[in-house]
């Protein structure tokens, strides 16, 4: 419906975030109050803003399209409409009348057109790191491996594999230590349509340390995700992004708000007090644990020892390399690896 994806310049950039979380499709139609068309908001634009440095609480009136592809009411026809969207490689168009009022908008799922453009990426692998104890999933993960940890009707993995297998991700590679057996085991009786390769970690070698046994195995940028996290977020346009700024690793970022309960006093110099500040607000980009990584990246970690994910990151922009973050809406983030958070995904699932 209209009044989902239409919005005015006073949201806020996390009031944004939420609504295209949530719209049918990911551009909003920036509107003023007598609907007229100021322009259209991507989840790109919104990104772009936030890698800016504007603040999670300030509105979008920066960082929308102010002069977007539009439609005259008069004169759109569904070819025309189909050539924009492919050739631009839009997700909306609106729609104006006369006087520039929206009045309707086109996108390639209300067109129903079969011949959508898909962005499927079978030939790109996937590394889910599950070789973890699980400790902080006891007593659950005394008894199963913590990627088997049910949700509903199926366990955390298959949760994790169906948002790549959605985008046509059909090539997964699996770190195991804690448990494997049973895990692989699972696997086996599932007798899933996706190739599942186990890489067998002898001993536990922190977040990335197992990743080295994975050199010069693949020959193009790879998924990496905990085995305890689900990212709901659109995998191919994460893909492109990683692809177009031409970065080495790209980590996934949940935009978190956090409200101190307090008034916090703020000294002068000479150590007075200057200010209170009410139950101030601050924004923080917190790591997620999904990132994508380029093959030659995988050389920088050492054989056989305890290595965790910062270390290569730190270990990458030392030697030069680009390393890129990709924001995304809190909602969109869900850790299941600890029990105050797996009872919230029990919820949101």
């Amino acid at each position: 419906m209209m009044k989902d994806i239409t919005v005015q310049t006073d949201i806020t950039i996390r009031q944004a975030m939420k609504i295209i979380d949530k719209a049918p499709v990911k551009c909003l139609i920036v509107i003023d109050d007598n609907q007229k068309l100021l322009g259209t908001l991507t989840d790109g634009d919104i990104r772009r803003s936030i890698l800016a440095g504007v603040k999670f609480s300030e509105n979008i009136s920066s960082g929308y399209n102010k002069a977007p592809t539009v439609l005259s009411k008069e004169k759109v026809t569904p070819k025309e409409a189909k050539h924009l969207l492919d050739d631009l490689k839009l997700d909306l168009i609106p729609i104006v009348d006369e006087n520039h009022m929206v009045v309707d908008y086109i996108t390639w799922s209300r067109m129903d057109d079969e011949n959508q453009p898909k962005k499927l990426m079978s030939s790109v692998p996937v590394v889910i790191m599950a070789g973890g104890k699980g400790t902080r999933m006891e007593p659950f993960t005394k008894v199963l491996p913590k990627p088997l940890v049910p949700i509903h009707e199926k366990p955390i993995i298959e949760h994790i594999i169906e948002h790549f297998t959605n985008v046509g991700c059909l090539d997964f590679h699996m770190t195991v230590n804690y448990k494997s057996k049973i895990l692989k085991a699972y696997f086996e009786e599932l007798q899933p349509d996706y190739q599942v390769h186990f890489v067998e970690e002898k001993k536990p070698l922190g977040t990335a340390g197992s990743l080295r046994y994975l050199d010069s195995k693949f020959q193009q940028s790879f998924f990496v995700t905990n085995c305890d996290i689900i990212i709901k977020t659109d995998y191919a346009n994460l893909y492109e992004f990683h692809k177009k700024g031409n970065y080495d690793i790209t980590l996934v970022a949940s935009a978190k708000e956090y409200v101190i309960p307090y008034g916090t006093c703020e000294l002068n110099r000479d150590g007075h007090l200057s200010q209170i500040n009410e139950k101030p607000t601050y924004d923080f980009l917190i790591n997620t644990g999904l990132y994508i990584l380029n093959p030659d990246i995988l050389k920088l970690i050492p054989a056989n020892k305890v290595y965790h994910i910062t270390h290569l990151i730190e270990e990458a922009k030392n030697k030069g390399k680009k390393v890129g973050v990709f924001p995304i809406d809190d909602d969109a983030w869900i850790d299941v690896g600890q029990w105050a958070e797996y009872k919230k995904a029990i919820d949101r699932l």
